[in-house]
């Protein structure tokens, strides 16, 4: 009886070590959101169009999925995207990081809105070509540069209109309080394979 006990809790040890050791496989989607508007633009206006944004950053499934509602925009549409990265957090301005001359699908010409789309970030078409050569000029180097980018609240999304071409309403992105803990343990599980990476 002892013997099978043993047996059983040390293979049930070794499940527990096997799954804690394969915690760095699993993925880390991290949310962030925005609420868009005038005020918040580079250029502050006084557009009485309003906005959300959220965006799932998944570092194993190399994805990035957007989410935007919008509407009342005096203008009419003509781009949207994800800029990064500030020189400091949640202000600022700067270029686009993701695809040109807007999200794939975004509807172009109208006042309001909804999207839904995933990108796969490990296609040099998720990205401005400007980004990724600004950021060691591979698809993985701007991938890592956009997620730590988002993580430090330097970058934000906004829509372009006719009326407003350098951006009607825009947000900065902000990670949701419950992919906090994530986005920690995500960071703790990255230092933690480079440590061994490095002691190998």
């Amino acid at each position: 009886m002892k013997l099978r006990f043993s047996t059983t809790l040390v293979a049930g040890l070794l499940c527990v070590g096997a799954a804690v050791s394969s915690t760095p496989a699993l993925a880390t989607v991290i949310e962030y959101r925005a609420l868009l508007s005038g005020p918040a633009e580079a250029t502050p206006n006084n557009s009485p169009g309003t906005g959300t944004a959220e965006v799932f950053f998944d570092d194993l499934a190399h994805s990035l999925r957007v989410v935007i509602n919008y509407s009342g925009l005096l203008g009419r549409t003509t781009a949207a995207h994800i800029h990064c990265c500030t020189a400091l957090p949640a202000t600022g301005a700067v270029g686009v990081a993701t695809q040109l001359p807007s999200f794939g699908g975004f509807l172009l010409g109208v006042q309001a809105g909804s999207y839904d789309q995933t990108f796969d970030l490990t296609q040099a078409a998720s990205y401005n070509p400007t980004f990724v050569t600004n950021n060691g000029g591979s698809v993985a180097t701007a991938e890592a540069a956009l997620g730590a980018g988002l993580a430090a609240r330097k970058a934000y999304l906004n829509i372009h209109t006719d009326a407003f071409p350098s951006g009607e309403i825009r947000g900065f992105l902000i990670p949701e309080p419950a992919s906090l803990g994530l986005l920690g343990l995500g960071l703790a599980g990255l230092a933690a394979s480079r440590r061994r990476r490095g002691s190998s």
